[in-house]
């Protein structure tokens, strides 16, 4: 009989490998208060309140902040999540991993 759980665990890895992992980046905007990314990166990811700052910083400072990675589903997610808050947010490859 076949053992499911390593199978399960394989497809996962291969999944990954085929599908790669996916960058969530936020880019600056001249609409948005800091205040307000702040909370969006708070509701939307869970993020405290130093994390959620340090990130609105990065994308106020740099112009942009990578603020999630992983699988390609959940990060379009995450875009269209941020867009819906009005957050300009797009989707790229992770190639470091």
């Amino acid at each position: 009989m076949p053992n499911t759980q390593t199978d399960t665990k394989t497809a996962t890895l291969s999944e990954l490998k085929l599908e790669g992992r996916w960058r969530v980046v936020v880019l600056n905007d001249p609409v948005n208060l800091m205040s307000y990314v702040v909370l969006v990166f708070k509701k939307v990811f869970a993020f405290d309140e130093k994390t959620a700052r340090k990130k609105m910083l990065e994308v106020h400072e740099q112009g942009r902040s990578v603020v999630w990675s992983g699988l390609r589903e959940k990060a379009e997610a995450y875009v269209f999540t941020l867009q819906q808050w009005h957050l300009t947010a797009t989707l790229e490859p992770d190639e470091t991993h």
